[in-house]
């Protein structure tokens, strides 16, 4: 089956280093396995491993393990180029960034701030929790 393409925001990133057990975690357990294409870019991976590395103590990681997961994610990640600029659309500014990337990539965004993405839709996006995400993929595997 063809890994579908998604876009998982940096506070999904940090669900899943928080526990082994959460629906986030079982994303990048997908993306590990090649089920899930994560679409990343530079300003993507760039606030990925800033949070990681300020909250790397309360996670348990090591400044090394960020790096290891960082690399992680460039490796398997999907490098994508991001032509345009929707700025600014939403509430956040620090938003825009993450929605532009699902833009270019026409992939899903998964949140636990779904809220804060209301006006993706105009841009084909469909933005998802990781809990209704997973059960979709879940579906389909």
């Amino acid at each position: 089956m063809k890994a579908h393409g998604t876009v998982l925001d940096t506070n999904v990133i940090v669900a899943a280093m928080r526990s082994k057990r959460g629906a986030s975690n079982r994303l990048l357990g997908l993306f590990a396995r090649g089920k899930l294409q994560a679409h990343i870019s530079v300003p993507l991976v760039l606030e990925y491993e800033s949070v990681l590395r300020r909250q790397a103590k309360t996670l348990g990681l090591s400044q090394s393990e960020v790096s290891e997961f960082v690399n992680f994610i460039c490796r398997g990640g999907k490098k994508q180029d991001i032509h345009f600029m929707w700025r600014p659309t939403l509430k956040d500014p620090n938003d825009d960034m993450i929605l532009e990337l699902a833009v270019a990539s026409g992939a899903d965004l998964v949140t636990f701030n779904v809220r804060d993405f209301l006006g993706a839709e105009r841009f084909g996006v469909r933005v998802f929790e990781p809990g209704t995400y997973l059960k979709r993929m879940e579906e389909r595997l």
